[in-house]
């Protein structure tokens, strides 16, 4: 009997450490789902709405299919030339190093020769062939404004980026940096934007850590 008296106790500890462990775990993903939520509302509710003139749109880099844009890439750079053609920006910083090791032209270099093609002057676009990232776009392509002596940006992608990419201008200290969103006809929105809430959800941990001297630029 005393050895059945001591496995109960042992029973009702296992039981109660079960529960609540299971209480938390619920609660985590509450956490989780509310936050995916309010990503994906943010992603919604970003507005498109009439632009007034700018001194340079920045179009973030995609893929490029061998030498020429991807289908999505299209969609970013003919928003630009939309932009360029209603006198938005007078000017075009196209940003994007190469995208793979075998790569025969950076992002930059391929969106410069679709966007001639397409009719816009060559001295009217400026190459930002090095980023790697969004937070890199972003710092690289206001580099170039500085050298000169542009204040005023609009920032050309889709809609499930452009949360992220305005909010990296806002942290490099743009000056009210403006965003033209597009939705996309050729992506899959489902798997972009579950990964966009990852991607957004990290940055948000990085300006975090950044207040303690991490530099989230590599």
């Amino acid at each position: 009997m005393a050895g059945v008296n001591r496995v109960k106790p042992i029973a009702t500890r296992l039981r109660s450490t079960t529960s609540k462990l299971f209480r938390f775990m619920l609660a985590v993903g509450a956490v989780a789902l509310l936050w995916v939520g309010f990503i994906q509302w943010r992603i919604a509710a970003l507005p498109d709405e009439k632009l007034a003139p700018h001194d340079v749109g920045i179009v973030l880099g995609a893929a490029l299919w061998q030498t020429t844009p991807s289908p999505a890439l299209k969609e970013r750079l003919d928003r630009a030339v939309e932009l360029y053609q209603a006198g938005v920006i007078p000017r075009i910083i196209v940003s994007g190093g190469y995208d793979r090791a075998d790569s025969l032209l950076t992002e930059a270099e391929g969106m410069r020769n679709y966007l001639v093609d397409k009719g816009v002057p060559s001295e009217s676009i400026y190459l930002e062939n090095e980023a790697r990232s969004t937070l890199q776009n972003m710092l690289f392509s206001q580099t170039i404004m500085r050298e000169h002596g542009w204040t005023s940006a609009v920032i050309v992608t889709h809609r499930y980026h452009a949360v992220r990419a305005l909010d990296m201008a806002r942290f490099l200290g743009y000056a009210s940096p403006s965003v033209s969103p597009m939705e996309s006809s050729v992506l899959s929105m489902a798997w972009h934007k579950g990964r966009e809430t990852l991607a957004l959800t990290k940055w948000q941990w990085d300006k975090m850590r950044a207040a303690f001297g991490y530099r989230p630029i590599t």
